[in-house]
């Protein structure tokens, strides 16, 4: 697995406009904190027993088809960096993974979005 930062996903991305972009979040995440545009929804891990989604790499094979390219985020990075191996240990091949995700690291007063991560970047986002 490759690791991006968000600009150079989002230039990934425009690159490759054959890859899919999975956003691995909860679905409460995806529609109220906001999620990358162009990004997809298959949870990793979600209500309300969270726990890894049993049916997460067959989703993501069906989204993905043949040979195209998944790029994965989530809110830091971890999560979509945990389910990165899970697709690398079911065979596939050509995963990417976007460093301090969409809200980006923690500072030092425990806040999201203040010094990395795809909205700090100012990379296009939506909010549902």
């Amino acid at each position: 697995m490759q690791h991006l930062t968000p600009k150079e996903a989002y230039d990934f991305l425009q690159a490759n406009p054959e890859a899919v972009f999975i956003d691995v979040r909860s679905e409460m995440e995806y529609m109220f904190v906001g999620h990358p545009r162009g990004s997809i929804l298959i949870p990793w891990v979600d209500g309300p027993d969270w726990e890894i989604n049993p049916l997460f790499v067959a989703h993501v094979r069906k989204a993905s088809s043949v040979n195209r390219p998944v790029l994965l985020i989530c809110r830091s990075g971890r999560r979509s960096a945990d389910a990165g191996l899970a697709l690398e240990n079911a065979g596939i091949k050509d995963v990417y993974n976007v460093e301090h995700g969409f809200e980006g690291d923690l500072d030092e007063t425990h806040h999201r979005n203040s010094h990395n991560g795809w909205r700090f970047d100012g990379l296009p986002w939506a909010q549902t």
